[in-house]
């Protein structure tokens, strides 16, 4: 059985629960506090050399890291349901959005940052919470305009079926409600988000939902 190691509010952790509910496949949890920095006590150094969350531990042992690329594997191994388009231009529109908070807006303002922000720059909470407000609101304005000016958005990200960049929207979008990102700007975005969580596959992987959730 599959093990994923995580956190239940890691944004990179929730896309991967988003993808193995959505596949239907069993697995097990562990929870890395990261608050509490168990992400870097020696043994799990051994299972993530970057001491990050998600690590998805195969039956066979194998340590698979980055959110992204596990996801691929899922897809590769699972196909069903298909996470990607079947035509290239429609996987490259789908990785193109997911790119958007994977790697324009998460980055730069999860718990790390923050941290940094405000332990080793001196910056106060409302501080912090502004800087992630603005990328937050900046990555979304742009892919607000992607998704509502393009034909192929539908219920979802990418027609009626949830895709890769739905999973990448979706926890982007509980983040925009933790540090109160103005979602009246992104329509689209919040409606999207909303038919998301309308599904069990992504309500039973919300962090709330989580057995470490606090």
């Amino acid at each position: 059985m599959l093990t994923l190691h995580g956190y239940y509010r890691s944004s990179a952790a929730y896309r991967v629960r988003i993808a193995l509910n959505l596949k239907g496949l069993d697995h097990r949890k562990t929870f890395i506090h990261l608050r509490n920095g168990h992400q870097f006590s020696a043994a799990y150094a051994e299972l993530n050399p970057q001491q990050q969350v998600p690590t998805l531990e195969t039956d066979g042992g194998d340590m698979l890291v980055q959110s992204s690329a596990i996801i691929e594997w899922l897809e590769e191994t699972w196909p069903e349901p298909p996470l990607l388009p079947a035509d290239a231009l429609g996987r490259q529109r789908v990785r193109a959005l997911a790119a958007v908070p994977g790697c324009d807006i998460h980055p730069i303002g999860n718990l790390r940052v923050l941290k940094y922000l405000q332990e080793e720059l001196g910056q106060g909470p409302d501080a912090v919470a502004a800087w992630a407000r603005h990328w937050i609101e900046l990555g979304f304005a742009g892919l607000e305009r992607m998704l509502a000016e393009h034909p192929a958005t539908g219920r979802f990200c990418h027609g009626d079926a949830p895709t890769m960049a739905d999973l990448f929207l979706v926890p982007q979008a509980f983040n925009a409600e933790r540090f109160n990102a103005d979602m009246d700007k992104f329509p689209t975005v919040a409606r999207i988000s909303a038919a998301c969580n309308d599904l069990e596959a992504f309500a039973a992987a919300a962090p709330g939902n989580q057995d470490d959730a606090e």
